[in-house]
């Protein structure tokens, strides 16, 4: 596969994949997750790699969801709602390596959703977190929510959908949204810091370790295809053509 959307680089014994579209604060469109589905597929099951690690590129933004631009009632791509994110999600935690979120500023709406799918995450002390679907008609009826639940907590995770605020790195570190959390200029070394700890390790036993993990979560998965599917009729309704089209013309929308 030729990438438009992403980048694939090979460091030492971990693949980086970049989400590269700094103009849409590294929104994801259909192409944009079918190349990282083909990306992650590709390292989680090459030997010589023993982590993935998951960006964006630039210093604004980590990812900030699906492309609102995309988005006319279904998004440009395949899946129940035009985008693959079931099957994004699910592969993150498929794959046998470990999969750490470099996070490099803004991880909003379905790029928290990443955040919190990955097995760790690193931040810069620049980053920002939070949910934002209500604010534009939509909401991620599984791992965005059920996951983030066992990730962060009951009550913080109705929170952060409920209110759609903002949490600056060091709050999400207490929230245990991240691992670790450091100055921007020393983000790379931190992640291949991590990335060779775990090159040292057994391979084998790691992907045993993960796959126990989800194994306490798997259900997520069921709940997920469930939830997409509600979510596409909800996207054919006026409230949420009103919360995209209040976005594109950057006002506040009128669901009521």
């Amino acid at each position: 596969m030729d990438y438009q959307d992403i980048t694939y680089e090979v460091r030492g014994a971990a693949a980086w994949i970049t989400i590269n579209r700094p103009e849409k604060y590294n929104a994801f469109r259909g192409v944009t997750c079918d190349e990282l589905i083909h990306a992650i597929n590709k390292a989680g099951w090459d030997k010589a790699i023993a982590a993935i690690v998951l960006t964006g590129s630039g210093a604004k933004a980590f990812c900030t969801g699906g492309d609102q631009s995309a988005h006319d009632g279904a998004y440009d791509g395949r899946g129940t709602i035009g985008l693959p994110v079931e099957e994004l999600q699910s592969l993150i935690r498929d794959v046998p390596k470990p999969v750490i979120a470099r996070v490099n500023g803004f991880a909003i709406g379905g790029g928290n959703v990443l955040v919190t799918c990955c097995d760790l995450s690193i931040a810069s002390s620049t980053a920002v977190f939070g949910q934002v679907g209500p604010k534009v008609g939509s909401v991620d009826p599984g791992f965005g929510t059920a996951l983030l639940a066992r990730v962060v907590g009951e009550k913080k995770a109705r929170e952060m959908w409920m209110l759609c605020r903002r949490y600056p790195a060091e709050q999400a570190l207490q929230m245990g949204l991240v691992n670790a959390v450091v100055p921007a200029d020393q983000l790379d070394d931190e992640v291949e810091r991590w990335c060779a700890e775990i090159a040292a390790l057994s391979p084998t036993a790691i992907a045993i370790a993960k796959k126990s993990f989800n194994l306490d979560s798997e259900s997520i998965r069921g709940i997920s295809a469930m939830g997409m599917q509600a979510l596409s009729l909800f996207y054919q309704t006026e409230e949420s053509r009103e919360g995209v089209k209040a976005f594109l013309e950057k006002r506040a929308p009128k669901f009521r």
